[in-house]
């Protein structure tokens, strides 16, 4: 049986900005930490929704025609096919639960998109895109 982990702490740790960590699994979904400040992209996941939990700090969510402020404490999901840019003014800590078929930053690829080997740890962050 798995220990007991903390988020907060495992995200704070993280040692780099808009790299996701995988720290848990349920069912097909991955369940996710990460550090973030700045701007990610626009993006959307065409199969799949997104659940965003604001561990610590704040977090805006850009969409096309509107913007959702997320506090610490506060969770929101992003559906499916929506585009959507996730914007940290100052650092942030995330919790995000997703299918393990979902892409960091669906069909675009930046600088900042991990690949799941290197959500999952296996691979060091910027080694991979996708």
């Amino acid at each position: 049986m798995p220990a007991p982990v903390s988020p907060e702490a495992i995200a704070a740790a993280l040692p780099d900005l808009w790299s996701p960590r995988v720290i848990g699994e349920v069912d097909d979904a991955y369940v996710k930490v990460a550090r973030i400040k700045g701007v990610l992209a626009w993006h959307s996941h065409e199969a799949e929704d997104e659940l965003f939990y604001v561990l610590r700090g704040a977090l805006r969510i850009e969409l096309e025609d509107d913007v959702v402020e997320l506090q610490a404490g506060q969770m929101w999901v992003v559906p499916k096919g929506v585009r959507h840019n996730p914007v940290a003014d100052e650092e942030c800590l995330v919790l995000l639960i997703e299918r393990k078929s979902t892409r960091h930053t669906g069909d675009v690829v930046t600088g900042k998109t991990r690949s799941i080997a290197e959500q999952l740890g296996t691979m060091p962050p910027g080694a991979g895109k996708r």
